[in-house]
């Protein structure tokens, strides 16, 4: 499977790094953050080198997904949060800092301090019609 030579993630997998890991598969690695939002934060990313959402494989993506939803259901039976948050960032402007494709399973209790990442308003109609033809021609 690919790797780079300069990707944190890829030396993660590929045991050049330590990392606390909290299950694997053949397609997957997933493994504590080692700055976590909170107790139990799981990073979950492919063994196979994919810098973003853009550039990794719709098959590759399910197995990411796949695993996601295994660590989240571990994370409940071990750590009995309130909820859990599942984020993915892609590009900088998305606030991505390490370039290996990764989700991030953050477990939340009620009264942590984890704050919404946005506040929004609803879109006027037109705007939301307008978007939606643009992404209808771009199929």
């Amino acid at each position: 499977m690919g790797w780079v030579n300069d990707c944190t993630f890829c030396k993660i997998v590929a045991g050049r790094l330590p990392s606390y890991r909290v299950l694997e598969d053949e397609h997957t690695v997933a493994f504590l953050d080692i700055a976590p939002a909170s107790r139990g934060h799981t990073l979950v990313v492919p063994r196979e080198h994919a810098p973003d959402v853009w550039a990794i494989s719709e098959a590759t993506h399910a197995h990411v997904a796949g695993m996601v939803h295994r660590v989240s259901a571990l994370v409940k039976a071990a750590l009995a949060p309130d909820g859990v948050n599942i984020v993915h960032s892609t590009g900088e402007a998305a606030w991505q800092e390490v370039f290996h494709f990764h989700t991030h399973v953050v477990p939340r209790w009620h009264g942590d301090d984890l704050r919404l990442m946005w506040s929004s308003q609803p879109a006027p109609d037109q705007e939301l019609e307008q978007t939606l033809e643009l992404v209808a021609a771009a199929k």
